[in-house]
């Protein structure tokens, strides 16, 4: 099976640095295989047939911290999992000059539409959907300060998110399906 580890707040403003080249390699010993890292903020693309779903996290977070010293928060999501979520957002969003759109991959434990309910979503501002898995968001650049996007950050939600903007989350996926074929 093809997997996708998203690691929360590594690589950000100097803090919780991870080279990649040696991420890799922790993957490879922890017995992952053909791993790819896709840029600097942590997205590990491996294939796993002995360990399930649920089982990695928890392994990947031992290994990182292990072989760095750093206790990081591992979201596994499969490619089928992934592919709902892309399958989802619409196609004129982007993350550009005119719209900021992300994907917020969500900890297992809140994952469910009933997190919409603890969130500021400005109706006539934001585009918020709830999908198994994440929510998506999508606001006009114009409107970011206005945006309750970020209203999230701080909360106990944010905490429990991995974010990744529209483009690297498709990107994700098509490195995944380049790995499945």
């Amino acid at each position: 099976m093809v997997y996708v580890a998203l690691l929360r707040g590594i690589n950000v403003g100097g803090k919780n640095k991870i080279d990649m080249k040696l991420l890799k390699q922790t993957f490879e010993q922890a017995g992952m295989k053909d791993v790819v890292t896709y840029i600097n903020t942590g997205n590990i693309i491996f294939s796993n047939k002995v360990l399930s779903k649920t089982e990695l996290p928890s392994m990947l977070e031992e290994a990182i911290e292990r072989d760095f010293g750093l206790q990081i928060k591992v979201v596994v999501r499969s490619i089928d999992d992934v592919g709902g979520i892309i399958s989802v957002i619409p196609d004129t969003w982007k993350n550009d000059k005119d719209m900021s759109s992300d994907v917020m991959f969500l900890w297992d434990e809140i994952d469910d539409e009933s997190v919409l309910e603890n969130l500021v979503i400005k109706p006539n501002i934001d585009t918020v959907k709830y999908v198994p898995g994440a929510i998506l968001w999508s606001v006009d650049k114009q409107n970011v300060t206005k945006s309750g996007k970020s209203k999230i950050i701080g909360t106990k939600i944010y905490k429990q998110v991995t974010v990744r903007n529209v483009n690297t989350a498709r990107k994700i996926y098509e490195l995944m399906q380049a790995q499945n074929s």
